[in-house]
C-alpha cells in the first residue's frame, strides 16, 4: 500500500469520528501547551533574575564583613572594613580597576512639608561605574567634594518624586538627619530588585556620611570592579590575601569577611533557575503521559470497532505491515495534530503572561522538543493497538459482528 494512500485512509478514518478524535487530541493539546508555557515561565524568570543581577554592575566583586555570634546565635555584623582596606585593594590587586567604599542606613528626609524614609548611602564617585548607575539630570559629586565632606546629594528617581513631585529638584535643599544637603543630580531609574530598590535612595559622599550623618568609620561593604578579562579566582585570592594581611589574621584563622563574585552568583542562580525550569516542565509533562494513555485507549477501541474492516482489507491483499502502518499513522497523526494545537496554545498563553516586568519567554528549541515528544508518544502508545490490529486473523475478523 502506497504511503500517501495510507495517510489518506488514516485521515478519512479520523474524520469519520470528529468528536472522538478531538477529545483524544485534547490530552496532547493540554500536555504540549502546559509544557511550553511552564518552560517559557521558567526561562522568563531566569532571564529576569539574571538581568537584575547584571544590572547591579559589571565584573563586580563585593566585600562584606562576617556576622558575629556565640553558640550559634547571630548578633551583628563585624565592624572591620575600613576605607584603608578599600584603598589597599585598589593599590595592591592589579586587576581591580575601581573601588568604592559603601555605608548607609535608612533616614527620614524632608523638603519643606514633604518627607520620605529612604536609604541614605555614603559612597565614592566611582559607585556610578561600579554599580552601573546613570545620571538622568544634573551630575554626580566629584573627588574634590568628597575630600571636603561637601553637603551634596544625588537622589534616586522615586525619592525625587516623593519629595518634589514634578518639580525640578536640582539646586534645591533637603534635610537629612538635621543636615542641609543640596541636590545636584537625579539617577536614572533601574527598577526595584526585590531586596533593594535603587530608585529609592540618596547618594552622598562617604566622608560626609561618616563624619556628619552616621557617626561611624567602618563600612557596610566595599564594591570593586575588575578588569574585563580578569581571572576571577586569581583576583579573589589576591583580595583575600590583602585583607587577611591588613586584618592581622594568622595562618589557620578564619577570615572575618566574605567576598562575593557577581560571576559566581550568576552561575549559581542560573543553575537554580534551570533546575526549577526543568522541574516545571517535568510536572507539566505528566499531562503528556496521560494524553498518551488516552490515545492508546481510544486506538484499542477503534481496533475493536473496525475488526470487520481489517478482515476485509486482509482478504483483498493487505498484509500485516500495511495494517500496522495505517493504525500507527492514525495514532501519530492524532498526537502530532494535538501537539501542534497545543504548541500554538502554549505560545499564545506565554505572550499574555506578564507580572510587572516579568515576561514569559518561549524558546524555539522547547517547542521543537515538545512536538518531538508528542510524536514519540504517538508512536509509543500507538504501537500496541496497531500491532494488535495487524495480528488479527482475517477469517475471524470477517466473522466479527
Amino acid at each position: 500500500m502506497l504511503f500517501w494512500t495510507t495517510i489518506k485512509l488514516a485521515l478519512r478514518s479520523l474524520a469519520a469520528n470528529k468528536l472522538r478524535t478531538l477529545l483524544t487530541m485534547l490530552g496532547m493539546i493540554i500536555g504540549v501547551g502546559s509544557v511550553i508555557t511552564m518552560l517559557a515561565l521558567g526561562h522568563g524568570m531566569q532571564q529576569q533574575v539574571l538581568s537584575n543581577i547584571s544590572a547591579m554592575g559589571k565584573n563586580l566583586l563585593a566585600v562584606h564583613p562576617k556576622w558575629t555570634g556565640t553558640n550559634g546565635v547571630i548578633n551583628a555584623t563585624r565592624e572591620n572594613l575600613t576605607v584603608g582596606d578599600a584603598r589597599a585593594l585598589l593599590r595592591d590587586v592589579p586587576q581591580i580597576r575601581r573601588v568604592t567604599p559603601v555605608l548607609g542606613q535608612r533616614e527620614q528626609v524632608t523638603y519643606l512639608n514633604k518627607n520620605t524614609n529612604c536609604e541614605v548611602v555614603g559612597c565614592a564617585t566611582t559607585l556610578l561605574v561600579v554599580r552601573n548607575y546613570t545620571i538622568a539630570k544634573g551630575r554626580m559629586f566629584n573627588h574634590f567634594e568628597t575630600r571636603l565632606e561637601s553637603h551634596v546629594a544625588v537622589l534616586g528617581p522615586e525619592t525625587a518624586y516623593d519629595l518634589f513631585g514634578v518639580l525640578n529638584p536640582i539646586g534645591q535643599t533637603i534635610n537629612i538627619a538635621g543636615n542641609q544637603f543640596e541636590v545636584i543630580g537625579i539617577l536614572k531609574s533601574k527598577g526595584s530588585r526585590g531586596w533593594f530598590n535603587p530608585d529609592n535612595q540618596i547618594l552622598i559622599p562617604y566622608t560626609t556620611g561618616m563624619d556628619q550623618i552616621f557617626g561611624r568609620f567602618y563600612l557596610d561593604h566595599i564594591d570593586m570592579q575588575m578588569a574585563g578579562k580578569a581571572n576571577v579566582e586569581k583576583v579573589l585570592n589576591e583580595c583575600i590575601s590583602v585583607l587577611r594581611r591588613r586584618h592581622h589574621l594568622l595562618f589557620g584563622d578564619p577570615s572575618d569577611f566574605h567576598i562575593f563574585s557577581q560571576e559566581q552568583l550568576l552561575q549559581t542562580v542560573s543553575r537554580v533557575t534551570e533546575t526549577l525550569t526543568l522541574f516545571l516542565g517535568a510536572v507539566a509533562g505528566i499531562s503528556l503521559l496521560v494524553g498518551g494513555i488516552g490515545i492508546m485507549n481510544i486506538m484499542l477501541v477503534t481496533v475493536t470497532e473496525r475488526t470487520r474492516e481489517i478482515g476485509v482489507r486482509k482478504a483483498i491483499g493487505a498484509c500485516n505491515s500495511d495494517i500496522l502502518r495505517q493504525f500507527m499513522l492514525e495514532a501519530v497523526l492524532v498526537s502530532v495534530l494535538g501537539g501542534a494545537l497545543g504548541a500554538a496554545m502554549g505560545v499564545a498563553l506565554s505572550h499574555f503572561i506578564h507580572f510587572q516586568k516579568f515576561v514569559a519567554q518561549v524558546q524555539t528549541s522547547n517547542v521543537v522538543i515538545a512536538m518531538s515528544i508528542a510524536a514519540g508518544i504517538g508512536i509509543f502508545f500507538g504501537y500496541y493497538p496497531a500491532w494488535r490490529a495487524a495480528q488479527l486473523n482475517p477469517i475471524e475478523a470477517l466473522r466479527y459482528e
